[in-house]
């Protein structure tokens, strides 16, 4: 997703592309986190904002940053989302390590900087781990959620360790298929969803392909469906209006199945155009009038994918 979004600055142009960098930078709160919608620091923005300033190639204030997370120790008292941002903020500040090379293994030289034990932070994520092998942000639950499963894998990823028992979490996503061929987050009653939504079934995509399992060509055609005629993708089938985060991870499921996009590539440009403002930062929808890293760091991510 990084790579991708390091191909933003070619649709941007080199002063928008300062001017989200500035945007960005501006976020950082004294502390050295950046603000969640209320203003005040959250792990998981910061994250959002250490990918989109990576992304960028540009500089932010690092030991700041590295305070912030050391104020989180162990991350005994975050909850699973939070824990998962505070492993990928770790991961992002030893990225920016000069001895490291893109493709390098991660993390490991940053956990002498202050970082909690790889060990300690795999027994927290095991504690998440749904009773069917997937994730779920509520400890010993019965199933897990496809975020759930996304986030788990990304942080396992982040701390370069093997994920424990793949093969379980492949299958608790069977559970979380839709009768319409494509995923919802988690299960309500028993017996399938009738119908998918977008990000969740970006999140099982992407899992399954981190996982080298097949996915069924199907699944674009029904991701290519969801897009709305004047740009961008909608949430669930029939929502109404489009919105950033749906554009980015659709975009990016869409790319990782091989699945063309080249028709609806111009409206999608246009309409991330219509979210992006000359303060740097992009808004998530058309309703929405604030602008923070996370979506941000999607109009990148949607950006990098429609450059190609």
């Amino acid at each position: 997703m990084l790579q991708v979004a390091r191909l933003a600055p070619k649709i941007l142009g080199t002063e928008a592309t300062e001017l989200v960098a500035n945007f960005l930078r501006s976020q950082q709160n004294p502390d050295g986190g950046f603000p969640d919608r209320e203003g005040r620091s959250d792990l998981y923005y910061t994250v959002f904002a250490l990918d989109a300033l990576t992304a960028l190639q540009q500089p932010f204030d690092e030991e700041r940053v590295r305070s912030f997370a050391r104020s989180f120790g162990e991350g005994a008292s975050l909850d699973f989302v939070h824990l998962c941002a505070l492993v990928r903020c770790w991961s992002a500040l030893e990225r920016r390590l000069p001895a490291r090379r893109e493709g390098d293994e991660p993390p490991r030289a940053v956990l002498e900087a202050g970082a909690p034990p790889v060990e300690k932070l795999h027994t927290r994520l095991a504690t998440f781990r749904a009773r069917d092998g997937g994730f779920n942000p509520v400890p010993d639950s019965a199933r897990g959620t496809a975020y759930g499963a996304f986030l788990g894998v990304a942080a396992y990823q982040d701390l370069g360790a093997p994920l424990p028992q793949p093969l379980e979490l492949v299958r608790s996503l069977k559970f979380l298929e839709t009768a319409d061929g494509a995923w919802t987050n988690e299960i309500f009653g028993r017996g399938p969803m009738p119908v998918g939504a977008t990000n969740s079934t970006a999140a099982a995509v992407t899992v399954l392909r981190q996982l080298n399992m097949p996915v069924n060509a199907a699944v674009g055609a029904w991701l290519l469906a969801q897009a709305h005629p004047q740009g961008g993708f909608l949430a669930v089938p029939g929502a109404p209006i489009p919105d950033l985060l749906s554009t980015a991870t659709a975009l990016h499921a869409l790319a990782g199945l091989q699945t063309a996009f080249d028709k609806i590539k111009e409206p999608c440009l246009d309409f991330v155009d219509t979210l992006w403002t000359n303060e740097g930062g992009f808004h998530g929808h058309w309703a929405d009038d604030h602008l923070d890293a996370e979506y941000t760091c999607y109009g990148l991510l949607a950006l990098g994918h429609l450059s190609l």
